[in-house]
Parts: C-alpha cells; sequence; structure tokens
C-alpha cells in the first residue's frame, strides 16, 4: 500500500525542519509516544535506530526506527518495523514563501498476518492515522 499527503504550515522553513529535528519535541506533537531508547548511532542520523513505544488506548506498540538517509529539508528516509507492519517513510519539506512551508510525506507499507486483513476491511485506516501525525505537527509548528 503506498500513498503520498502533505500540508502546509504558516511557518518558515527553518523554523518548521529545527522543530522537526528536534527530538525531545516529538513528545509534544506524537500522540502516543511513550519512550525513545536509542540503539544504534547518533539520532536521526543515517545508520541510527531507535526504539519507540507507542501506547494507543489499552495497546502498546513497540516499533523500530531506522535513518535510511538525513538532508534534511530536502529528504528525511526512514523505515519503521512493527510486529507485522514494515513502513518506508519518505519526508521532505519545500519552502512556499518566506512564511509558509509545506510538509510532504510519502508512505509504503507491508503488511502480515492481522494486519493486512485489517488493512483490507478498513483501507483508509493508515492514510488516516498518517495525515492525523501530519496536522498534529502543523498545528504544534504553528503554535511555537
Amino acid at each position: 500500500m503506498k500513498y503520498s499527503l502533505e500540508v502546509e504550515i504558516n511557518k518558515p522553513i527553518d523554523e518548521v525542519v529545527a522543530l522537526f529535528k528536534d527530538e525531545d519535541k516529538l513528545f509534544k506533537w506524537m500522540n502516543g509516544l511513550q519512550s525513545l531508547e536509542h540503539l544504534e548511532g547518533k539520532p536521526r542520523e543515517k545508520g541510527s535506530t531507535t526504539k519507540m513505544l507507542f501506547k494507543n488506548g489499552k495497546r502498546e506498540i513497540e516499533m523500530i526506527e531506522t535513518i535510511l538517509s538525513n538532508n534534511l529539508p530536502e529528504e528525511l528516509i526512514a523505515s519503521y518495523e512493527a510486529k507485522g507492519v514494515y513502513n518506508l517513510a519518505k519526508i521532505s519539506f519545500v519552502s512556499i514563501s518566506d512564511n509558509k512551508t509545506k510538509y510532504f510525506t510519502e508512505q509504503e507499507f507491508q503488511l502480515k498476518g492481522f494486519i493486512k486483513i485489517f488493512s483490507w476491511i478498513m483501507p483508509g485506516a493508515f492514510k488516516k492515522q498518517s495525515l492525523k501525525y501530519l496536522n498534529m505537527f502543523k498545528e504544534f509548528a504553528e503554535e511555537q
């Protein structure tokens, strides 16, 4: 499953990218994020891996983030692996004007087991969740 999403953020690109790169700020906008544990490398740099723990209601999801490349604002490519899910994400930021930035993401999911069946029943759920995170970041960035 592949899709692309974008939002416009009413902030200059330098400010938007600085907020996105600041790992401590993830907890302020990434709903459900409980903890980060660095496993390898320097955080958010090529080759680094981080264990991320999310809580959604009573359900906990453990995910491993691997940074495949990071040349922000042009592009950050990362993989996210959780039970039954492999997600390849490409993220970029583009300056639209002095005070407006486009946040663009391409998502590719490979699913197994129950998660794959779930995606057939509710095909828009992954896209809806991705858009929710884009909008949460937009709201957070614009409030800073």
